[in-house]
């Protein structure tokens, strides 16, 4: 099943190495231009480590580029207005709904309006918790997320590590 995601899975799962999980789960993930920009253009002019991952998942064709009908960036216009949202957000948002694809987004903004579009959603926690139920990544691969992303990048908070890691232990004991 297809997805289309905004930035933050994307670079979130190259930062730990599990980038190859949205193909293994999704196929291939469409995402718009300006969140291309932004984590693979302006990732390695800023000298970042996911970005050029990212940029070889594009070139693989995993990770899709699609850009945005001018009806569709019009409303993405007005939703980024009404709805204090990026515009690379309300894009990605209206992206998914188009193609009824699921959406992959760390933002809770976004995955409030991608609730109330009744969009079925995803984050970097779902995705690495489906990829151990998948045989894609091992329980001790999800503890070390949650150590590296959780602690110092994702602003994961005690609790919301702890459902993640109980969640990882119920998946490896077959319990999920």
């Amino acid at each position: 099943m297809p997805a289309v995601s905004d930035a933050g899975p994307l670079i979130h799962l190259a930062q730990i190495g599990t980038l190859l999980l949205l193909k293994q789960i999704f196929g291939k993930v469409t995402i718009v231009r300006s969140v291309k920009h932004e984590v693979v253009d302006l990732g390695i002019r800023l000298g970042y480590r996911d970005a050029p991952l990212i940029r070889e998942a594009l070139a693989a064709g995993y990770i899709i580029v699609k850009r945005p009908s001018p009806r569709l960036t019009k409303r993405a216009r007005k939703l980024a207005e009404n709805e204090n949202l990026s515009m690379s957000d309300s894009e990605t948002l209206l992206l998914a709904k188009m193609l009824a694809q699921p959406l992959l987004t760390d933002e809770k903004p976004l995955s409030m309006l991608g609730r109330m579009y009744g969009l079925e959603l995803w984050n970097t926690w779902t995705i690495l918790l489906e990829g151990l139920r998948g045989g894609f990544v091992t329980k001790a691969e999800i503890r070390a997320a949650v150590k590296e992303l959780g602690e110092m990048k994702h602003k994961l908070s005690p609790e919301r590590a702890r459902e993640v890691l109980e969640a990882a232990d119920r998946i490896a004991s077959g319990d999920m």
